[in-house]
């Protein structure tokens, strides 16, 4: 007759260790990839809802500009730091010519500013905030720090 023998628990207690040495690492990634990925992603919806936000109400309210930044900057402090965020408010009424949408930064910071207070009825504009994604990080990873997050919005005055 064939005997089988049972492995005893402690026969395996060596391959458990190995096992979990190789797969903690790649789950532990996997976690904290996830975590990075949706706290950027919040951080870009703060941004482009607070942009948002503040030129509806600086369209209805006759808000000056500094007032419309203030209170962009107000609906996004619980999520970023401010001394991190770039806000920009712009003339936008190079759209209405027919104007060729900013490639990049430096475009868009090019654009001419605007007095909101002075602004005539009808007249476009723009709200923009970015931050350097390594300024917001929860895990500060060197080869992203660089990438820009950010949020706008464009409007008309009324």
């Amino acid at each position: 007759m064939l005997r089988v023998r049972k492995v005893r628990p402690a026969d395996r207690r060596g391959a458990t260790i190995v096992e979990t040495a190789f797969v903690l690492p790649v789950f532990f990634l996997f976690v904290f990839a996830i975590m990075e990925f949706g706290h950027a992603t919040m951080v870009s919806n703060v941004l482009k809802n607070s942009c948002r936000n503040a030129a509806r109400w600086g369209a209805a309210s006759g808000a000056t500009t500094d007032e419309v930044a203030d209170y962009a900057r107000n609906q996004m402090k619980s999520a970023v730091n401010l001394d991190a965020v770039t806000l920009q408010i712009k003339d936008a009424s190079f759209f209405d010519d027919g104007g060729v949408l900013p490639a990049d930064s430096d475009e868009w910071a090019a654009l001419p500013d605007i007095e909101l207070s002075e602004a005539e009825t009808r007249q476009m504009f723009l709200v923009r905030a970015t931050v350097r994604y390594g300024d917001v990080t929860i895990f500060p990873q060197p080869w992203l720090a660089d990438v820009v997050l950010g949020g706008q919005a464009i409007t008309r005055h009324e």
